[in-house]
């Protein structure tokens, strides 16, 4: 019965209990704590709201609006949305900020709330403390509650924004009758893939789970345990190219012609190569679980590297700071500022095809042109502090390797582990990367068990 509050929004599991899960009660204080902390202070009044397809959603989504106006606050509810058609819509509407209703790659047992500002983009840390401080809010019941509205063409605008960008070649696309196959985990990227594959001028898709019904058919996290069913389409079909998204659809995963997990890591370095290929002397930045792939290649192209802690907001903050041409997290997160600041499927899907089609290339291709590296997770219960950790690596290993930007990484020179508190689950997560994914789990069991963490 967890209840997680961290800079990736608020989220738990659904059993209604009072501070032990995201229940009725909680929603409503921390969506008092959002309107009192964040929107008191906005010029605009006006909040949107939207949820993925889980089935927890409407209900949560109910109670949310209903706070919301009576606190005079006005709602344009989206509905069934992305997150990053929400971050977008929140800048064309010039809102105060928004409430996403969604628990990313968690399962149907849980469900979130992410926070975002009046840019769409999510809360600074600093002002994510404050929401989550603990602290009674006590509704107000104004005597004149806000307007409650409605809008529909929010995936139209976020479509029509990438279709906007300079890089994007629709009858050159269109000319090369590319197949897809599409798994959307039954949620909203089961309407927004194939919509924009389709205004792409690709007419050959493959629906696989893309009834947005909430009937999650697989583990939602994306990754090749849990994507069989597309590998085995791909494996039996003439296509191109695989896509399966999360549930919110801000992380993106391929899957190779001969029906091979492209590997979630590469979606960003993909994405990238692209861009630095016509932008030499750019930088990137990527968080610090994230391949060293990015790293060679920006290099490669003349460019400069940055890393971040953990968390789609540290990976902006980055990437503003250093004005990064593109940036994200090894999960499948490509971030590019030009549209908008944070994770986005459909970006990551332009750029990927994109590439493919102007070097008239395969995906399985395209990997072996990057740089190879293999990354081991792995994450467990662990009852003590990371600062024990932290502390008793240092004890181990010179300075200079050592990372404590967000938990611990150990920098090796082609190789490294990292060992950092989840944002999302009540667990450590141990990740490490080497060139073969021998290697990477050989450092990964050899120093969990040097710092007695097995």
């Amino acid at each position: 019965m967890p209840l997680i509050k961290s800079i990736s929004g608020i989220r738990g599991t659904l059993e209604n209990i009072p501070g032990e899960s995201l229940s009725d009660y909680d929603l409503k204080q921390f969506t008092l704590a959002y309107l009192e902390e964040i929107i008191l202070y906005e010029s605009s009044k006006t909040i949107l709201v939207g949820r993925d397809a889980r089935k927890s959603g409407k209900r949560i989504s109910n109670i949310i609006i209903d706070v919301v106006l009576n606190e005079g606050y006005n709602v344009i509810d989206l509905g069934l949305v992305t997150t990053p058609t929400i971050g977008i819509a929140v800048k064309k509407h010039k809102t105060a900020g928004a409430i996403m209703i969604s628990a990313s790659h968690n399962d149907e047992k849980w469900n979130a709330l992410k926070l975002l500002n009046s840019n769409g983009e999510f809360l600074h840390p600093e002002e994510v403390q404050k929401v989550i401080k603990e602290k009674k809010r006590t509704q107000s019941n104004k005597e004149k509650p806000g307007n409650l509205s409605s809008y529909a063409n929010a995936l139209d605008d976020h479509i029509n924004l990438i279709l906007s960008q300079n890089f994007i070649n629709k009858n050159n696309i269109a000319s090369k009758s590319i197949a897809v196959a599409v798994d959307g985990i039954n949620s909203v990227g089961g309407v927004a893939i194939p919509k924009f594959l389709e205004s792409l001028g690709i007419k050959k898709i493959k629906k696989i789970n893309c009834n947005p019904d909430g009937n999650f058919n697989h583990n939602p996290e994306p990754l090749p345990e849990n994507i069989t069913d597309l590998c085995s389409e791909m494996k039996r079909g003439k296509y191109q190219l695989g896509i399966v998204v999360d549930p919110d659809a801000d992380r993106l995963v391929l899957v190779d012609e001969r029906g091979e997990p492209f590997g979630e890591e590469y979606t960003l370095v993909a994405a990238a190569e692209y861009l630095l290929s016509k932008n030499h002397g750019a930088s990137t930045c990527s968080n610090l679980s994230s391949t060293l792939a990015l790293k060679n290649i920006t290099e490669k192209y003349g460019g400069k590297y940055f890393s971040s802690a953990v968390g789609e907001i540290n990976v902006v903050k980055v990437m503003k700071e250093k004005k990064c041409l593109i940036g994200g997290e090894g999960n499948g997160g490509v971030i590019y500022p030009m549209t908008h600041y944070g994770r986005d499927s459909l970006i990551g899907i332009g750029l990927i095809i994109s590439l493919l089609v102007e070097r008239n290339i395969s995906l399985s291709e395209l990997k072996k042109e990057l740089p190879e590296y293999n990354i081991f997770k792995t994450k467990l219960n662990y009852k003590g502090e990371i600062s024990s950790i932290i502390s008793d690596v240092k004890k181990l290993y010179d300075e200079s390797l050592i990372d404590t930007t967000d938990g611990v990484k150990i920098n090796f020179s082609n190789s490294w582990i990292h060992i950092r508190k989840s944002n999302t689950e009540p667990v450590i997560r141990i990740i490490s990367e080497a060139s073969s994914m021998l290697e990477a789990e050989k450092i990964c069991k050899e120093i969990m068990s040097k710092l007695r963490i097995v």
